[in-house]
């Protein structure tokens, strides 16, 4: 499941981290219909490293705390979990080791809807946005807010190597009465109305070709 993405975890705290990132077939990546924006940066080391998929590059803040990236969206969107990479053995006092998450429709009415304390974190840290199951509920918003409280040994700027932002996956059969969560439950599905479709078919061709005759009997 997703959410297992720490060696230990309990409530508010995320010990680890995980080495592969790994995400259920019935969540998609959001990131790239938003606008990334963050409070400051060095050069060199600005948003872009943040959605490279580049584990050796990181964005780097540059002023004072808190640190904060902000995902914006055109429309509201459904969001269920937020993935980080970050990397301690590496970063060391640049390591965060505080992070809220907030939410709302801009920055005139974010509200926090997490905070979580990471423990030494080296890997992917999945962060849930509603729960410990983030298929339960999802939080519909134009705009995420991730906020660097503190850092490891009191470090001044962040280290954040990756983030990823994912939501539902809509249903590919709207009109079933419940969603598949694996792909060959969804091909399967697809090829029996594809099945359905040609026998109906076949059915209406034989059904006319009947009628003609009878037509034909009484000319």
């Amino acid at each position: 499941m997703a959410t297992e993405s720490s060696e230990g975890e309990e409530e508010g705290k995320i010990t680890g981290g995980i080495k592969h990132l790994v995400i259920e077939d019935d969540l998609r990546e959001m990131g790239k219909k938003a606008a990334w924006s963050v409070s400051s940066c060095k050069p060199g080391n600005g948003v872009s490293s943040l959605r490279d998929d580049n584990l050796d590059t990181y964005w780097q803040s540059d002023g004072a705390q808190p640190h904060l990236v902000n995902i914006q969206f055109q429309k509201k969107v459904k969001l269920q979990l937020v993935v980080l990479y970050v990397d301690f053995k590496l970063d060391e006092s640049y390591t965060p080791s505080k992070i809220s998450i907030r939410a709302g429709d801009g920055f005139h009415n974010l509200k926090e809807i997490k905070t979580v304390e990471l423990v030494k974190p080296t890997g992917w840290v999945y962060l849930s946005l509603s729960g410990n199951d983030p298929r339960e509920t999802f939080v519909n918003t134009f705009m995420l807010q991730i906020a660097v409280l503190s850092n490891h040994l009191n470090g001044r700027d962040t280290h954040v190597r990756q983030i990823k932002v994912y939501g539902p996956r809509p249903n590919p059969f709207p009109h079933q009465p419940f969603q598949f969560t694996s792909r060959e439950f969804v091909t399967y599905s697809s090829m029996r109305s594809i099945q359905c479709q040609i026998v109906l078919r076949v059915i209406d061709l034989k059904q006319l070709e009947i009628g003609d005759h009878v037509l034909d009997g009484f000319r």
